[in-house]
């Protein structure tokens, strides 16, 4: 399938590790000249190195997404670079868990200064850039602790929800411009951020990471858990010119794991 990405222009936010430079490369394996973000230099650089060898064109941009500044910034040089934005991947944030019964609400506040405010406030600056080609394509890497609260994810899950209900917003705020918006809601993906939380509980348990990711796969009607490449597949298919008919919705790629549940 011709997905017609050769020479659209792309940000990535969250782009020099993780599921969002999985989606930058496989951008730029469409031939898609893709912008990266992120707060680390070094791994953008490396990112960037990647992209272009993949056949995109790639430069990076190191910003803190909390800071609308920086946000304006990122737009801004993307757009003295490349003449304009087609498509915004966002996939930066994370957030720090801990049980409710003892969480300061300060950590509920940095999950959403940089996930649920960062998408919303990149999409705003770059939808004008889309209005004016009457096209344009935003996903929001949402994950499924949106609607999969627990005790200690509330930080992740509250930001994930806000993002999810921002999805649909902009949707119908847009989709008279020819901007399609949606998300992607992955489940436990084996990215290095994963292994680094389930390392941490397989340090407590004294046990073997790999066991334990294996034994969460299992769990799953898939039987495994996703790859960061999975999801950057779906997410390079709902910006393109062949996804011209999915509206503010959210995929969910949890493995089954969500199945049954409205």
């Amino acid at each position: 399938m011709d997905l017609k990405l050769q020479g659209k222009r792309a940000i990535v936010t969250g782009g020099s590790r993780g599921i969002g430079r999985c989606c930058a490369l496989a951008l730029a394996r469409e031939g898609a000249r893709v912008c990266v973000t992120a707060r680390n230099r070094p791994l953008l650089d490396e990112a960037v190195r990647d992209i272009n060898a993949a056949g995109g064109e790639g430069f990076a941009v190191a910003a803190d997404l909390t800071s609308p500044d920086d946000c304006l910034r990122v737009v801004q040089e993307v757009v003295d670079t490349f003449g304009g934005i087609d498509m915004l991947i966002n996939s930066a944030g994370a957030a720090r868990g801990g049980d409710i019964l003892a969480l300061p609400t300060e950590q509920i506040e940095d999950g959403m200064a940089l996930k649920a405010h960062g998408y919303l406030r990149m999409s705003q600056l770059v939808i004008p850039y889309m209005q004016k080609n009457r096209w344009g394509r935003i996903v929001h890497i949402a994950g499924s602790a949106g609607t999969s609260p627990d005790r200690v994810n509330i930080p992740l899950s509250l930001a994930n929800i806000a993002v999810l209900n921002c999805t649909r917003a902009l949707s119908d705020a847009v989709s008279g411009d020819g901007i399609l918006v949606n998300a992607i809601c992955p489940g436990l993906t084996n990215t290095q951020r994963a292994r680094d939380v389930q390392q941490a509980e397989a340090d407590r348990q004294g046990r073997d990471v790999e066991a334990l990711l294996r034994e969460a796969g299992e769990g799953l009607p898939a039987g495994r858990i996703a790859e960061p490449e999975e999801i950057a597949d779906v997410a390079t298919f709902l910006v393109s010119e062949a996804c011209s008919y999915v509206f503010g919705t959210a995929v969910y790629m949890d493995g089954g794991g969500r199945r049954g549940i409205p």
